[in-house]
C-alpha cells in the first residue's frame, strides 16, 4: 500500500475539513477529471483515484477507519480501502492458483455473470438542475436475447458439453521438467472457456445470448443537483449472462450556464446595475430570483461592488436540509451620453461638493485606467 496516496491529499483537504469541505474539494476535482471533460491521458485514473478517495471520507464510518488504520483497514484483510489487495478468503487453493495458474478450485465457466455497469452523459438547463425533473432516456443496451433465452442456441436445440474440457472451461497441460512433472491450466482452445459449444447458433444473436436494444428508462432528477452529479439506477445497465443479475446504470449530469446567475455550492450570484441617483438617493428595485421576482431596497450612499443577500432564495439542498441565499452584487453605472443641461447640474453639483471640474480633470485624477493597467505591466 506504500504507493497509494493519502485519501486527504488526493482531495487537497486536511484533516480537520468538515464534510461539506470535502464535498465541496471532490466535486471541483471530479469536474476537472472527468474523461468526458478532461482529454489527458492520465484524466481517467485521476478521476478515479478522486471518488475512491471522496467515498471513503464521505462515509463518518469508514473516515474514522481511515483516520485510525490509514489504507490498511483491518476490517477488509490484506486489501485495505479501495479493493486493491488480493483476497485469501478461498483459502491456500486461491494462492496457488494466483502464483502458478492452476492446481486451486475449479470455477463453473457457466455459471450466471453479473452484467456491465454502463453509464450515460446528460445534459440538463440550469434551472432544471435547481428545481429537478423527470425525464426519459433511450440507452442502448445488450440484453437477453427473446428468440434463444440467452443460450444462444437456435430454438429447438440446445449447446453441448464440450468434450475437450469435458465442461470445466481449462485444459491442463502437462509438461515435463528438470523438477519433475508439472501441470498447468489454460483457458480451453476449443471453448474458449465457456465449457460448452453451441452446434447451431440462434440466428438473432448469433450465438452471444444477449442482443443489443433501444430501451427507455425514467430518471428522476432530484433538486439541488449540480455539474458532474451521479445517479445510480440499479440493475438498468447490460443484462447478465446465463441468468446473472443486470448490471447498473449510472446518469452523469452536465449543468448548462446560466446567462444571469452564477452558482456555488448551494448559494446563487448574480450581478445588477443601478444607477448614480439611485446609489446617492436610494431606491427600491425589482430583482429576478430563480422563482420570483423580488423587492430590494437600496440604502442610500451605496457603493459600487456592494453586495446584498436574499435569504433562502438559492438552491435547494439536496438531503432536505434547507435553502441556499441568493447574492446581488451592485454596481454603479455611469452615463456616457449627456445633455448640456445635465452637464451644467453635474458642475453646479461638483462645485457644492467642492470638487471643481478642473482638480477632477487634472492628469493626476484623470488619468485612464488603462494607462494605470499598462505601468502595472511595465511594474511602475
Amino acid at each position: 500500500m506504500a504507493d497509494k496516496r493519502d485519501y486527504y491529499e488526493v482531495l487537497g483537504v486536511d484533516k480537520n475539513s468538515s464534510a461539506e469541505d470535502i464535498k465541496k474539494s471532490y466535486r471541483k476535482l471530479a469536474r476537472q477529471y472527468h474523461p468526458d471533460v478532461n482529454k489527458e491521458p492520465d484524466a481517467e485514473e485521476k478521476f478515479k483515484e478522486v471518488k475512491e478517495a471522496y467515498d471513503v471520507l464521505s462515509d463518518d464510518q469508514k473516515r474514522a477507519t481511515y483516520d485510525r488504520y490509514g489504507h490498511q483497514d483491518p476490517n477488509q484483510g490484506f486489501g485495505g480501502f479501495g479493493g486493491g489487495g488480493a483476497d485469501f478468503s478461498g483459502g491456500f487453493g486461491d494462492i496457488f492458483d494466483m502464483f502458478f495458474g492452476g492446481g486451486g478450485r475449479q470455477r463453473d465457466p457457466n455459471a450466471p455473470q453479473r452484467g456491465n455497469d454502463l453509464q450515460y452523459t446528460m445534459t440538463i438547463d440550469f434551472k432544471e438542475a435547481v428545481f429537478g425533473k423527470e425525464t426519459e432516456i433511450t440507452i442502448p443496451r445488450n440484453e437477453s436475447c427473446d428468440t434463444c433465452h440467452g443460450t444462444g442456441a437456435k430454438p429447438g436445440t440446445h449447446p453441448k458439453t464440450c468434450t475437450t474440457c469435458h465442461g470445466t472451461g481449462q485444459q491442463e497441460i502437462v509438461q515435463n521438467t528438470p523438477f519433475g512433472r508439472i501441470a498447468n491450466r489454460r483457458v480451453c482452445s476449443v471453448c474458449h472457456g465457456k465449457g460448452k459449444i453451441i452446434v447451431e447458433k440462434c440466428t438473432t444473436c448469433h450465438g452471444e445470448g444477449r442482443a443489443k436494444k433501444q430501451r427507455r428508462i425514467k430518471v428522476n432528477i432530484p433538486a439541488g443537483v449540480d455539474d458532474g452529479a451521479q445517479i445510480r439506477l440499479s440493475g438498468e445497465g447490460e443484462g447478465g449472462l446465463r441468468g446473472g443479475p443486470a448490471g447498473d446504470l449510472y446518469v452523469v449530469l452536465r449543468v448548462r450556464k446560466h446567462e444571469f446567475f452564477d452558482r456555488e455550492g448551494d448559494d446563487i450570484y448574480c450581478e445588477v446595475p443601478i444607477n448614480f441617483v439611485q446609489a446617492a438617493l436610494g431606491d427600491e428595485i425589482e430583482i429576478p430570483t430563480l422563482s420570483e421576482r423580488v423587492k430590494l431596497k437600496i440604502p442610500a450612499g451605496t457603493q459600487t461592488g456592494t453586495y446584498f443577500r436574499l435569504k433562502g432564495k438559492g438552491v435547494p439542498r439536496l438531503r432536505g436540509m434547507g435553502t441556499g441565499d441568493q447574492h446581488i452584487k451592485v454596481t454603479v453605472v455611469t452615463p456616457t451620453k449627456l445633455t448640456e443641461e445635465q452637464k451644467e447640474l453635474l458642475k453646479q453639483f461638483g462645485e457644492l461638493s467642492g470638487q471643481s471640474i478642473s482638480k477632477l480633470s487634472s492628469d493626476e485624477h484623470h488619468e485612464s485606467i488603462f494607462e494605470r493597467m499598462k505601468k502595472a505591466f511595465r511594474g511602475e
